[in-house]
């Protein structure tokens, strides 16, 4: 186990304490591939706190994740940890903010699908209902590049609606007039 490692297995859930992490790594940028990797350590048991982390440094240093695009669109449909697909998720939505809104960061249409597809089996799946509702608002920006996904993305939302809690409703019910 390396030192970060060693570090990251005192992250707790906790706001400031997650964000003291993230700090230490946008201090030390040569301690995000590292980061990177550990998120998809599945077998790891700092997995998701290092997804955690990741979060919050990609609100401050998306622009750090351009390079690792390949390895991370890859490897977030092997995720199942709630924990960590809660990060990852949000991840995906800042991506796609960057991509299509901001011009910032350039997705490639590999990456574009890879992302598609995992946003699609958080939906469907029995997911936690924050990573659902990232996913709901990534597949909305993707279905302007993809011209599938809003018929498909109103099909779910629709049928599921009902069955969901108040916030899964407000992002449908948000998403379902931007589509119509």
């Amino acid at each position: 186990m390396t030192e970060f490692q060693k570090t990251i297995d005192s992250v707790t859930g906790y706001k400031a304490n997650r964000q003291k992490y993230a700090d230490e790594v946008l201090a030390n940028p040569e301690l995000f591939l590292e980061l990177i990797l550990l998120c998809f350590q599945a077998l790891n048991k700092n997995h998701s706190k290092a997804c955690w982390v990741l979060e919050l440094v990609c609100y401050e240093k998306l622009e750090w994740l351009q390079e690792h695009l390949d390895f991370f669109s890859s490897n977030i449909k092997n995720l199942t940890d709630e924990s960590a697909l809660r990060s990852i998720s949000k991840v995906c939505w800042l991506l796609t903010i960057s991509h299509f809104k901001k011009k910032e960061i350039s997705l490639t249409e590999n990456q574009l699908l890879q992302i598609t597809e995992s946003c699609f089996d958080w939906l469907i799946k029995d997911t936690k209902v924050a990573s659902k509702c990232c996913a709901i608002r990534a597949l909305h920006l993707l279905g302007k590049h993809f011209d599938w996904i809003h018929p498909e993305l109103k099909i779910i939302l629709e049928k599921d609606y009902a069955n969901h809690s108040a916030a899964y409703q407000a992002v449908g019910r948000e998403i379902l007039k931007k589509i119509k």
